[in-house]
């Protein structure tokens, strides 16, 4: 489990491609390789990842064909910038919102204008992920925890502060980019309970 909150933003460093698989070694810059060991979970933008190997100031993660085929990280290449979280730990702050790292899809970014210190984001979220978009509840794009502005059929627009276009990769966000996107989990399951049988 995750919070949402970023960690460190590192660089693709290398990529090797295995078949249909890809084994992607990271350069991370503030956080510390020395508190991280193999079998170890790590988000990259957002995705639940598992440390498989740790050489030269970076840490390798293997990518399977399914998580590929829907999530943006198959469109990484060397020197792409990527969000870092690692996983809680029974002492980490929980400072945004329960977040699993199982991406539900991949939204776009439609626009994005300056309001006061902040940016407004608008995205486009797939259909199907929609109803799960909720004013004022919780989101996850690119591993970042984020509270929803408001809702208009498939699209929704976040705030962005200062701070986090800093600490984050959405300082390289323009309109076209893809982004992974995670809804709440607890919307997820009301959903579920619901559902006509």
């Amino acid at each position: 489990m995750f919070t949402g909150i970023i960690l460190d933003v590192g660089e693709i460093a290398e990529l090797q491609p295995f078949g249909e698989d890809l084994r992607v070694y990271i350069k991370a810059n503030k956080l510390s390789l020395a508190d991280q060991k193999t079998g170890n979970s790590i988000a990259v933008n957002g995705v639940c990842l598992t440390l498989v190997e740790i050489k030269n100031g970076s840490f390798g993660v293997d990518i399977s064909g399914e998580t590929l085929s829907c999530t943006t990280l198959g469109k990484l290449q060397a020197g792409s910038r990527v969000n870092l979280e690692p996983a809680l730990t029974p002492t980490t702050a929980l400072g945004g919102h329960m977040v699993s790292g199982h991406v539900d899809g991949v939204g776009e970014l439609i626009s994005l204008k300056e309001e006061g210190r902040s940016i407004r984001f608008v995205f486009a979220a797939p259909a199907d992920l929609a109803r799960y978009i909720a004013p004022k509840g919780s989101i996850t794009l690119d591993g970042v925890s984020l509270t929803v502005n408001n809702v208009n059929e498939n699209q929704f627009d976040v705030n962005i502060i200062p701070h986090t276009m800093q600490e984050t990769i959405f300082s390289d966000y323009v309109p076209g980019s893809k982004i992974n996107l995670e809804v709440d989990i607890i919307a997820r399951y009301v959903a579920r309970l619901i559902q006509k049988d």
